[in-house]
């Protein structure tokens, strides 16, 4: 879950933090001034008065010196800056560089821009295609949920971050990428065109008498598009709904808010944040309960992180809703992403958060109230008994 991105107007010192890191260490910057800047950007905790560095400047000495060959100075920047994130040893926390930053950017203000058409999600440690989005180059190409990425472009993405991965498979409109993937034990290469990707983060089907809603992720716009059709549904006189959240790996906790907010009677606890034992933030509901009454399932499974677990905590534990399908993945943690230089971005973990039932759910996820398996010759023939199993629990 990622707070809303915040722009931080720090000073010159800080927007150069990086080169004072290699540069200040060689010039004789005073360390006390280079690690007041870096400190609240990298986590670093000080001891006593400071932090001793000397190896790091060291090491550099020893490179300057001897090294046989040109030294980058801006890679050694961006190395010494991921080192430093990585280790914290928080899986969450994400140093990015500018190019992944500006794709990070782009999925939380809801500019998928060129790709393939595919969501990719962590599923048994793999990355694998948790959607394959409709009438988009790679359903069209034959790619489908369940496939296990293997390779892009004839590189492993083996040890890859799914962000790693999805900047590997975007591109320029028009281009082409190799995209090797596994399926029930058999390998196979897809050649792809990228296109621009119509994805819009909120949909609506209906269904009879029950109302789909589907949200992929919690971007800058589903809270507006998760209004809008709540109102649709009630206007419809709907009274069943189906809040399908699988493979959604999260977002703005805001989003998460709005969502939450369509069910629930105003000021009701939402997610609790805390930094160690202390309360730093409870966020609660809007008032803005369109469908308060509506009976509701909601489909959940292991791809359904971060923001997606704030919704069905919300929602299961003010007992409005139903869970249907799969534990989910379990990240009970806040982010919040920071500017730093060169328009590289630093994802930090600056809290955890609890359901209103007081849960953290790190490494656990929450368990559905009925568990329904979506294996892979479900997702190749087409079939989804999580979406039977709902629908049928609402035709009751």
């Amino acid at each position: 879950m990622d707070r809303d991105k915040k722009q931080v107007k720090l000073s010159t010192l800080i927007a150069v933090s990086g080169i004072a890191m290699i540069i200040g260490f060689i010039g004789g910057t005073r360390k006390e001034e280079v690690l007041n800047l870096l400190s609240p950007i990298f986590g670093i905790k000080k001891t006593a008065s400071s932090l001793d560095l000397s190896s790091v400047q060291n090491t550099y000495r020893v490179l300057a010196e001897k090294f046989d060959g040109n030294l980058d100075t801006a890679k050694l920047i961006e190395g010494a800056s991921k080192g430093l994130v990585e280790a914290t040893g928080d899986e969450h926390t994400i140093y990015m560089d500018a190019a992944e930053a500006e794709e990070f950017n782009k999925s939380l203000s809801g500019d998928v821009g060129a790709g393939i058409g595919v969501q990719v999600g962590m599923r048994n440690n793999l990355p694998t295609v948790v959607r394959a989005l409709k009438n988009n180059p790679a359903i069209k190409a034959g790619i489908l949920a369940g496939d296990v990425i293997v390779e892009v472009n004839g590189e492993s993405v083996s040890g890859k971050t799914i962000d790693e991965i999805t900047t590997k498979i975007k591109g320029e409109v028009g281009t082409t990428v190799k995209v090797k993937i596994s399926r029930n034990g058999e390998e196979k290469e897809f050649s792809i065109t990228r296109a621009t990707i119509s994805n819009p983060s909120v949909e609506l089907e209906i269904s009879g008498e029950i109302a789909i809603l589907t949200i992929s992720r919690f971007d800058g716009e589903t809270g507006a598009l998760a209004k809008k059709y709540a109102q649709e549904i009630k206007q419809k006189g709907i009274s069943k709904v189906i809040l399908d959240l699988r493979g959604n790996g999260g977002g703005y906790v805001t989003a998460a808010q709005s969502v939450a907010s369509l069910w629930l009677e105003k000021n009701k606890l939402i997610v609790t944040e805390k930094k160690g034992s202390q309360i730093i933030d409870e966020i609660r509901s809007t008032g803005d309960n369109i469908l308060s009454g509506v009976e509701t399932i909601v489909l959940a499974d292991q791809g359904s992180a971060s923001a997606s677990e704030i919704v069905v905590g919300a929602l299961k534990d003010n007992k409005v809703a139903k869970i249907y399908g799969k534990t989910t993945y379990g990240k009970g943690s806040v982010q919040e992403p920071v500017d730093i230089n060169s328009g590289a971005l630093l994802k930090v973990t600056v809290a955890k958060w609890y359901t209103p039932s007081g849960k953290n759910l790190n490494g656990e996820g929450i368990s559905p109230d009925q568990e329904v398996e979506l294996t892979a010759d479900d997702i190749n023939s087409g079939n989804d008994p999580q979406m039977t199993s709902a629908k049928d629990a609402l035709n009751i």
